[in-house]
Order: C-alpha cells, then sequence, then structure tokens
C-alpha cells in the first residue's frame, strides 16, 4: 500500500538522497532510507512500490530540490543581455548546485545504476532531456548571447567542474574553479554580439 502523506514522502526521499550519496545505489534499501530518515522500520516499504521506485523517485526529487523556482528564473531575463550576464549566470548555477553536494552526487550514483537498468536509464535519459531543451529554450528566449550549442557545451562542461569541486575538492582552487567557469563562457561567446 503506497501511503499519500506528501511530507512524508518528501523526507524519505531526502533520506534516499543522502544515503544514495553516502553509501552508493547498492547501500539504498528500505531499512537504510528509514533509518536515514529517523522513521519506525518499515515505513518506506509503505510508501515505495520497490527499489526501483525508490531510485526513479529519488531522481525526480533531486530535480525538485534543484529547481530555481520561477522567480530566480524571472530575475535571469532581467538586466543587460551580453556576456557578463552570461558569467554571472552561470557562476549562479554552479554554487546552487554545489550548495546541495548530496544532490549532485546522488545523480551520479543513479547514472551508474541506470547503466544496469534500463527502465532507470530510460526515465533519466527523458528527465534530463527535458531538462536541457528547457535549458535551451530559456536561453534562446533570453536574449543573452549564444546558442542551442552554448546550451549543452555549457552543461557538459559545468557538470564536470562541478563533479570534480564535489568528489576531489583539492584539485582546484575556489579560485580557479570561479576562473574556470568565467574563461568558459568567454571562450565559448567570443566574438558573440552582446559581448562586454
Amino acid at each position: 500500500m503506497v501511503r499519500r502523506n506528501p511530507e512524508r514522502r518528501a523526507a524519505l526521499l531526502d533520506a534516499a538522497i543522502e544515503v544514495l550519496a553516502r553509501e552508493g545505489a547498492r547501500g539504498l534499501t528500505f531499512r537504510a532510507v528509514d533509518q536515514q530518515a529517523g522513521v519506525p522500520t518499515g515505513t518506506a516499504s509503505n510508501y515505495f512500490a520497490n527499489r526501483d521506485d525508490m531510485l526513479t523517485q529519488a531522481g525526480e526529487r533531486v530535480y525538485e530540490r534543484l529547481d530555481p523556482g520561477e522567480a530566480e528564473l524571472a530575475s535571469g531575463l532581467e538586466g543587460p543581455r551580453d556576456r557578463a550576464r552570461v558569467i554571472e549566470l552561470m557562476h549562479g548555477l554552479v554554487d546552487r548546485i554545489a550548495a546541495f553536494p548530496t544532490g549532485f552526487l546522488a545523480l551520479l550514483e543513479l547514472r551508474l545504476e541506470a547503466t544496469r537498468r534500463p527502465e532507470l536509464r530510460e526515465v533519466l535519459t527523458r528527465r534530463i532531456r527535458t531538462d536541457v531543451d528547457f535549458n535551451i529554450a530559456y536561453q534562446l528566449k533570453s536574449g543573452l548571447p549564444g546558442d542551442a550549442t552554448t546550451v549543452v557545451l555549457l552543461y557538459l562542461a559545468l557538470n564536470w567542474l562541478i563533479l570534480e569541486r564535489l568528489t576531489l575538492p583539492g584539485l582546484f582552487s575556489e579560485e580557479q574553479r570561479h576562473d574556470l567557469v568565467t574563461a568558459l563562457v568567454d571562450r565559448l561567446l567570443a566574438g558573440e554580439a552582446g559581448g562586454r
């Protein structure tokens, strides 16, 4: 029986994210989630049909928590339409994602698990494709310099930079990471109208 208490479901999914980030996909069990959430044993099994269901919903929950919200999206459409604004937005994006490290690490674990679970791969592919398409549409609507390819290149490069920040934090200093984001945008948008 699946329970309908949305607050309890969210708390269990948040616990699942923490377990995924700390223990990996193999450590994600109903018992581990119950312990992380501080609820009685058996609670998670009342909310999720099976482990695959919990894995999939945990991935969706990460995206819910990373959603910047309407106000932040609207503010991204304000101000100048130049490279400096794109750089500012990309620094904000990297900082927002890095502020939820367990979410990013949980998504990495889900991606690894998806190599062994075609159903999970399909769900993640669809979810990430939706996210990339949204970002492309947002970019084109914004009037900021860059095109669809710029968005995809930023997505690929910044994801790897965030991965390095979270898994090998001593590889680059904060100053170096900051400079790399700036250089990435500058080089991608070199020659674009609306430069600095």
